[in-house]
């Protein structure tokens, strides 16, 4: 059975709180109900540890249809309009039927008596940071300006993901030509060329005695090469979902020269962006901390801020907490720092999350301007040494024949 925050009003009005034990929250709404009491609201009385069950979800919602509907539901508030009754306007009208759903669900909890916050979090599926922006909303009575912040920073953090993936677009999509290009004259046309040179029983030279092996001896492989690297492709895929090696792979990635850097500070970017915008609505420190390493992709990230949370709650000052586990640049350990000391940590973490956002696009276009002529360079002299080592043999043949 689990423990439930119970609050109520007795006949003759007087509010009450207590923790009790039910198998569900209508049941202990129900017990209530029969001994004659009024009962405003029944929660977990952990929502904290509810909120940890975000870490293994597998399903999600679209953010930026989930973005379009904050925007909305906001909206309505604002004009006055009463949670439930901007609930019943939206949940139907909503173009994104697995959203719907969510957010009928959501309007039923809420029309039994449950809180917002608690709607979210029952449906494991919305990001941890929002839930916990709504219950700090509840809190503290200003569930609008809170939810505003949330749709601004769900806002910077999609602008910056769409311009960092159209900036690979172009070279990823160069890469697989460039691929595909070299399997083809590799796996075709130097076959091709073998059989003729066979047939005039030609002398060839070395460059092309070499391709023509390579060549040969890849067509007969083409096909379980490909199955191979799809089957090695399956077996990773299968391997990374383990949070053990998700973890190991997020200490490769920090080791990757030129990427590793990108990829710290853009990790440490969307923490100072999360975290920000979590104390700024009045969220603790310590639960801010546990909820920004649920909100965030990165294993290795997320166990450094849970020991980051365990030294703050000992005392420890958020900017030497960090520092302790090596995740973050000193530069914005030292930004924290004075961020700590002047009492102004949630404008800082957005200054932090502002420098490295910029920081890293700036790296990311410089390193994508550079990538792409190194890959039209080496494409440039794969194609002309299979030129060269395929017509040397017809030059030769030419000469001997005047």
């Amino acid at each position: 059975m689990a423990e439930f925050l119970l609050r109520y009003a007795d006949p003759r009005g007087q509010m009450h709180e207590q923790v009790a034990e039910a198998h569900s929250e209508n049941e202990a709404r129900e017990r209530l109900a029969q001994q004659g009491y009024l009962v405003y609201s029944v929660r977990s009385k952990d929502l904290t540890a509810r909120l940890g069950g975000f870490q293994g979800r597998t399903k999600t919602v679209n953010l930026e249809k989930f973005l379009i509907f904050n925007q909305q539901f906001v909206t309505l508030i604002r004009a006055g309009l009463p949670i439930l009754k901007s609930l019943d306007l939206l949940a139907d009208r909503l173009t994104d039927e697995k959203l719907g759903r969510y957010i009928q669900a959501v309007r039923e909890e809420v029309r039994t008596g449950s809180v917002l916050s608690e709607a979210f979090a029952n449906q494991r599926v919305f990001p941890p940071i929002y839930v916990t922006s709504v219950l700090a909303g509840e809190k503290s009575g200003a569930l609008v300006e809170i939810l505003e912040r949330y749709i601004a920073y769900q806002r910077l953090t999609l602008a910056l993901r769409k311009k960092l993936l159209i900036s690979l677009l172009y070279p990823s999509v160069l890469i697989v030509l460039v691929i595909a290009l070299i399997v083809f004259l590799v796996t075709y046309v130097v076959p091709n060329f073998a059989a003729l040179y066979n047939s005039m029983e030609a002398k060839l030279p070395a460059a092309t005695r070499v391709l023509i092996a390579v060549g040969t001896t890849a067509r007969g492989y083409v096909v379980t090469g490909a199955a191979g690297l799809l089957l090695a492709g399956v077996l990773i895929w299968i391997w990374a979902k383990r949070e053990s090696s998700q973890e190991t792979l997020d200490k490769v990635k920090m080791r990757v020269p030129l990427l590793g850097i990108l990829w710290t500070k853009y990790q440490v970017a969307q923490l100072s962006r999360v975290l920000g915008t979590l104390l700024v609505g009045g969220i603790p420190l310590v639960q801010a901390l546990e909820t920004a390493g649920r909100s965030l992709g990165s294993v290795l990230l997320k166990k450094a801020l849970e020991r980051t949370a365990t030294l703050v709650r000992e005392g420890k000052s958020l900017s030497a907490s960090l520092a302790s586990t090596g995740i973050a640049p000193d530069l914005a350990i030292d930004m924290m720092e004075v961020g700590e000391s002047t009492g102004a940590l949630p404008q800082m973490l957005s200054s932090v999350a502002e420098f490295y956002e910029d920081d890293v696009s700036t790296r990311m276009t410089a390193l994508l301007s550079l990538i792409e002529p190194a890959i039209m360079i080496f494409m440039g002299i794969f194609v002309a040494f299979v030129l060269i080592a395929l017509y040397l043999p017809i030059f030769s043949l030419a000469d001997t024949i005047r």
